[in-house]
């Protein structure tokens, strides 16, 4: 980063996410005094400088942006805001919005760079996929394009889609990739079927583990967001289009297996999902009891097999020297079998 060149920075979420962002990104401002925060918006309000050299506070956005009594402004509008900007742009989207995704090419093609973890944009339909592509940065065919990053879109900070972008560009074969992919499920069956024998042995029920991580936060206000495996899907289809394989229809073009009883699809809230989650405890103990009986752990693993393109999301029985069977906490882990690493893969783990 250029040390005299103002960046100009908008933020669409400013919710969970985007105040953790934010927060993150007033430390950055002080080590990057360039960097100049002009724009933050969320569904019913929006903050922004109505002069490029006086950049918003970041020490009361907050306060600031509640009380603002400005006009949201609707994508188009804030590529031509930032179109007028007197430097390079960054739009920050910490949204999970699919009409904010299909935006990203008018974005890119203005020349506004995007930094997101909104996984809509790179699991859904393979048109906006090209056409993101397309739009953005590339030194031959579009100079003028902005520049594109989604690392946070599959294993939240861990250094996930770089490294896979890194064995791809390097020249080696990616054969095999497999992992534990949503911290949320880590969480789940580490408590609920531990690895440990002595754990093992414990008598714990999944509606209890299942509340028990929503209320530490560790799931969605309705834990069937989580249980219902296509956040996991979603980060497979995006590994596996970086690796190259044409996955059109998205998560519903393979296997994916919910959690969820088929009677508590259509329940009218989460609250009421878990009130009646126990109703179904027999059936995760069994699958539980199966696996101990072969002396295996139970696991929700995502995995995509690049040569025969087979892709699928489910629950897994593992032994337990394996790498998944291990883990501790939220973790996720995310094993690449490769040409250039053999039989033993490379793994990216931590916290999801």
């Amino acid at each position: 980063m250029a040390s005299g060149e103002k960046i100009y920075v908008a933020v669409i979420g400013a919710g969970g996410v985007g105040s953790v962002f934010l927060s993150l990104f007033t430390k950055l401002a002080t080590r990057y005094p360039q960097l100049n925060l002009i724009l933050v918006s969320r569904s019913t309000k929006c903050l922004f400088s109505n002069s490029f050299t006086h950049p918003l506070s970041l020490s009361n956005w907050s306060a600031n942006l509640s009380a603002s009594s400005q006009p949201v402004l609707a994508p188009p509008e804030i590529i031509t805001y930032l179109s007028t900007a007197p430097g390079q742009c960054i739009l920050i989207d910490n949204t999970s919005s699919q009409s904010i995704a299909e935006t990203y090419p008018a974005f890119l093609r203005a020349g506004i760079s995007i930094i997101t973890p909104n996984k809509k944009a790179f699991s859904g339909s393979y048109d906006l996929w090209t056409d993101i592509f397309s739009a953005a940065y590339d030194s031959a065919k579009n100079p003028t394009g902005g520049l594109i990053y989604h690392e946070s879109s599959v294993g939240a900070g861990l250094p996930v889609i770089c490294t896979l972008k890194d064995l791809v560009e390097t020249g080696d074969t990616v054969r095999r990739i497999e992992g534990v992919f949503s911290g949320t499920l880590s969480f789940l069956f580490n408590t609920f079927a531990p690895l440990t024998s002595a754990d093992s042995k414990s008598t714990k029920k999944w509606s209890t583990e299942v509340r028990k991580a929503q209320q530490m936060g560790y799931t969605e206000p309705d834990p069937r967001d989580d249980l219902n495996g296509l956040d996991v899907a979603r980060k497979l289809v995006i590994l596996a289009r970086l690796v190259g394989l044409l996955v059109r229809g998205g998560p519903s073009s393979f296997p994916v297996q919910s959690l969820i009883p088929s009677a508590l699809e259509n329940v009218s809230s989460g609250e009421q999902f878990l009130a009646r989650l126990g109703e179904f405890d027999d059936e995760m103990d069994r699958v539980r009891s199966d696996a101990e009986r072969e002396g295996k752990v139970v696991r929700y693993v995502g995995s995509i097999d690049v040569g025969s393109g087979e892709m699928k999301v489910g629950l897994e029985r593992l032994d337990k020297s394996d790498p998944i069977a291990g883990l501790g906490g939220s973790d996720n882990i995310i094993s690449f079998w490769t040409e250039r690493y053999g039989d033993r893969p490379l793994i990216v783990q931590g916290a999801g």
